[in-house]
């Protein structure tokens, strides 16, 4: 199983997580909303305000992806979504969407009060 560990207390991440959750094959994932419940987190030895900051999976194995990566991973398990991923996954096109996460993922962290609270 993947474990995600994403922000439940913004808007737009707990939206997308809801739509992944709607459409995932049962027993896929394991979700974990890190706003709420960051006890989770001492698992894989990452903060809360790391969590809050980027998207992290940890596959059946342990190992962990963060921002994009994480995406990818997700999407792989997903009916209609392992092309994405698959595209996704092409060493251009990760790369610049990596940079564009990143710093979407900076903008939302800057300007949401309950990331300032996990500093």
């Amino acid at each position: 199983m993947i474990t995600v560990f994403y922000d439940g207390k913004c808007g737009l991440c707990s939206k997308e997580i809801g739509h992944y959750m709607k459409i995932s094959p049962p027993s896929t994932f394991i979700w974990r909303d890190v706003a709420n419940e960051p006890r989770h987190l001492k698992k894989i030895n990452v903060s809360q305000s790391n969590a809050l900051k980027r998207l992290h999976v940890t596959d059946k194995e342990g190992k962990l992806y963060i921002g994009i990566d994480a995406f990818i991973a997700i999407w792989r398990k997903l009916p209609r979504w392992h092309l994405l991923a698959v595209l996704c996954a092409l060493p251009g096109i990760r790369f610049i969407l990596g940079k564009l996460y990143d710093r979407f993922a900076d903008w939302k962290f800057a300007r949401s009060a309950h990331c300032k609270v996990a500093l």
